[in-house]
């Protein structure tokens, strides 16, 4: 009927209800009438109030970047006794356990044992568990292996296997934590499967507890060793880079708390133990255990300057599953945290902290307004017209965010129009995720471990061809890619069956394909009216719906 109304220049403001011709003349004045006086008014409401919680966010998005900008200036940071131990006494430096969880982690197991056997501390002071939840045989013969020759060389090495693979990461570590040994230590570094430190890691880190007994974590920042892989990954690289730069640096310098990233970071087992130890209780353990210790008074410290390499998802559906989990998790956490953080003995300013910006604001309200605003409203508004959106919330401010969003990774910024599609694309996960933690839906408690491919750093391949170089010998316990691994988890296959390779396919993802659908049309009716600026984004965007909803954004999966 717009079509119809559109081809026939219908100006039905000037004709009286008498001179209507036609079923179709009256079935669309009817529709204009029951729009005007019901549809419109509603939209307006709630546009208003998504544009109200789009400021509010962005103003926070701005105080955050001004604090960096602050930091910048002034050339703050936190400040490590360097002295703090002596080098040539090893008992002088604390006892120090390191956590290696895993699960099926056959393409990265390697390069992640080989980088935390080479840290530098004192081998009677350091003690490394690795923490295996994987349930195929093959991946557990090799990775002993990899123990094994670890062990031999003289390092101090121990490798932990759950027959039941209760409470995902969070019991793998809880059981871990249970030994009897581990209260002989003093702190514990964790590295997810994929992380690589740098051998001065622990000498960077453990002194800044020194001295500061109320410090219960130092977390490091996180590296990429595959960024440039893809469009997916680059678009990644931007987001977590404003993570770490921006917010969990702001956050530690002036506020000394933010959430744990669950891997490269050390923590002070006398906080977790009074903060209640690791829960299974959500998805999101490493938020959980933050918030916890934050509530019992420890204090957080973040590194910038010190960076852990590591991957990122190249699949979309491996990203989609990992934003799942991350947005669901904190939902879920809120529900079980707010009594608690209620009825703590924290100031009111940190009360406040933690329940509007840290939970409500940056994991509530943001994928809320993002998807109900841009995706559904915008498209909407072009059919009801008397609720159109204003210029500058759909093209100037979300252009200024971004472009605050990617100064944290300058090279990204012929990537600022993706990206801000992207991120507009992402919002149909993210809110899905956050609906199903906060209602406690089954997608809720989904865990999937997040697929690698094992891609090392160039740092990592000329240290790997330096060592060879050397000594032939003692390939075993040199620092490997995880394609050796690959080759031997093969021969084992090899020798029990044949089979054949899975072919890479694409996904269809039918919410993001209706969204295009939607966005799409919207902007055939935009163009209809002549609307300029809302017909490109609407374009633009949909376009975005279609090449995601159809996974032709980043690798394929097998």
């Amino acid at each position: 009927m717009e079509v119809i109304a559109h081809i026939k220049k219908w100006n039905l403001n000037l004709i009286q209800p008498l001179e209507v011709e036609g079923l179709v003349q009256w079935s669309y004045m009817a529709w204009l009438s029951f729009r005007v006086d019901y549809i419109a008014p509603l939209v307006l409401i709630l546009s208003k109030f998504c544009i109200v919680l789009f400021l509010i966010q962005s103003l926070d998005r701005l105080f955050l970047c001004i604090g960096c900008f602050w930091i910048k200036h002034k050339k703050l940071k936190p400040e490590m006794d360097e002295d703090a131990y002596d080098i040539e006494d090893g008992s002088s430096f604390p006892m120090v356990l390191v956590q290696i969880p895993m699960c099926n982690e056959k393409e990265v197991y390697a390069q992640s044992i080989s980088a935390v056997c080479q840290l530098d501390w004192p081998r009677e002071r350091l003690l490394i568990q690795v923490l295996d939840d994987s349930d195929d045989e093959n991946v557990q013969l090799l990775i002993k292996n990899e123990v094994s020759s670890w062990n031999q060389k003289g390092v101090n090495i121990i490798y932990r296997h759950r027959f039941v693979r209760t409470g995902y990461k969070a019991g793998n570590l809880k059981s871990a934590m249970a030994c009897d040994y581990v209260k002989d230590y003093e702190f514990v570094a964790i590295f997810d499967a994929d992380f690589q430190p740098n051998p001065d890691f622990l000498k960077q880190t453990i002194p800044h507890f020194k001295g500061n007994p109320e410090v219960g974590l130092v977390q490091a920042r996180w590296s990429f060793v595959n960024k440039d892989e893809n469009l997916l990954t680059r678009l990644q690289n931007i987001n977590l880079c404003f993570h770490f730069e921006v917010e969990q640096q702001v956050n530690g310098l002036f506020l000394e708390f933010f959430g744990f990233n669950g891997t490269a970071g050390v923590w002070r087992i006398k906080a977790l133990e009074e903060s209640g130890g690791w829960l299974e209780r959500t998805t999101v353990e490493d938020m959980d255990i933050a918030v916890r210790a934050h509530l019992h008074g420890w204090k957080f410290i973040f590194l910038n300057d010190i960076k852990v390499p590591c991957e990122l998802p190249e699949s979309y559906e491996a990203y989609k599953k990992q934003q799942h989990r991350w947005h669901s998790g904190p939902m879920q956490l809120f529900r079980l945290c707010l009594p608690a953080i209620v009825t703590s003995k924290m100031g009111i300013w940190k009360k406040a902290n933690l329940i509007f910006l840290f939970f409500l604001l940056r994991k509530l309200i943001l994928p809320f307004y993002s998807f109900t605003l841009f995706c559904i409203i915008l498209p909407l508004t072009m059919f009801i017209p008397e609720a159109e959106l204003p210029v500058w919330v759909i093209c100037y401010i979300p252009i200024f965010m971004s472009l605050l969003n990617i100064l944290p990774a300058p090279k990204s910024f012929p990537f600022l129009v993706p990206y801000l599609l992207f991120e507009n694309t992402m919002s149909v996960t993210k809110f899905n995720a956050m609906v199903s933690g906060l209602f406690q839906l089954g997608s809720a408690y989904e865990w999937v471990v997040t697929k690698k491919t094992g891609r090392s750093s160039e740092s990592d391949l000329l240290a790997m061809a330096e060592k060879e170089s050397k000594s032939s010998n003692q390939e075993k316990i040199q620092r490997r890619l995880s394609e050796s691994g690959l080759e031997m988890l093969s021969k084992v296959k090899e020798q029990k069956a044949p089979h054949l390779k899975k072919k890479k396919r694409n996904r269809l993802y039918r919410k993001e394909l209706a969204l295009a659908l939607l966005l799409l049309t919207a902007s055939a009716r935009s163009l209809l009216s002549a609307h300029g600026v809302h017909f490109y984004f609407l374009l633009f965007q949909g376009l975005s719906f279609l090449v995601v909803g159809l996974d032709l954004i980043g690798e394929q999966m097998s």
